[in-house]
């Protein structure tokens, strides 16, 4: 039934990026209450000003936050960008998985942009890679065999002990040599999850991307006038999840 939808050039797309706005919603919420301790599963939405209880029509994914002009419906109060900016990524990475590669396949690409978008968040934000996450990410890559995706099951298992294997290496010879933790303990589990999406072949691209925008990340932090040090953090596996994602939508096919 959903077959000719999703090889449909427009309809695809649309229904992946309607889909994705859904999912961004949620993503948006779970970014914010899980580092709280709350559940994103259970209790009403509320507004973070007032405490109100959020209305459905309040809580429609992008066209809400347009329609009430960035502001709570109950107490007026602005709301932050972020579940916005969540909601609109999620949304493309459905739009865009469809249009190159309809029908099932698209659907797992897109499924890989949506599981990686919180990790990268909640890293960006907290430096913290739940191990939740991760395995769902994982199990999720060896779900995408059944899209017909390539690599195969072999370059994907050598692909997570590879990228698993890699960081960790790095990680305890950081911590022989320096004394202290060079890299969060989440940070190979992510590359080992993204290894049985992506197969071995493809992370050395996925190091060298991460590489480049960190380096970027760096110049521009420098550009705005903050010290570069040994100790200056980045967020490893937001550059790894922003890395992986586009060589998946350009270099996995069927």
């Amino acid at each position: 039934m959903f077959a000719p939808l999703l090889h449909h050039p427009l309809l695809g797309p649309l229904a992946a990026a309607i889909a994705g706005a859904i999912f961004g919603s949620f993503i948006g919420a779970l970014v914010v209450r899980w580092p709280q301790g709350q559940s994103v599963l259970t209790g009403r939405s509320r507004c973070d000003s007032c405490g109100g209880t959020l209305k459905p029509w309040q809580l429609v994914p992008i066209l809400s936050h347009i329609a009430l002009r960035g502001r709570c419906g109950l107490c007026g109060q602005p709301i932050g960008l972020q579940g916005l900016l969540i909601e609109i990524i999620a949304a493309l990475i459905g739009a865009l998985a469809l249009a190159l590669h309809p029908g099932w396949p698209g659907v797992a690409i897109a499924a890989f942009g949506w599981l990686l978008l919180p990790l990268a968040v909640l890293d960006f934000r907290h430096y913290w890679l739940p191990h939740p996450l991760t395995a769902a990410l994982a199990l999720g890559g060896l779900a995408s065999l059944s899209a017909g995706l390539q690599p195969d099951m072999t370059s994907r298992l050598i692909g997570a002990g590879a990228g698993f294997g890699l960081l960790w290496i790095v990680a305890f010879g950081y911590r022989r040599l320096r004394g202290r933790d060079g890299l969060g303990g989440g940070d190979p589990l992510l590359l080992g999850a993204i290894g049985l999406w992506l197969g071995w072949h493809m992370l050395p691209l996925v190091l060298m991307t991460a590489s480049g925008l960190g380096l970027a990340a760096a110049l521009v932090m420098q550009r705005r006038g903050r010290a570069i040090d040994s100790a200056t953090r980045f967020p490893l596996g937001s550059l790894l999840a922003l890395a992986a994602w586009p060589i998946a939508l350009i270099g996995l096919q069927p």
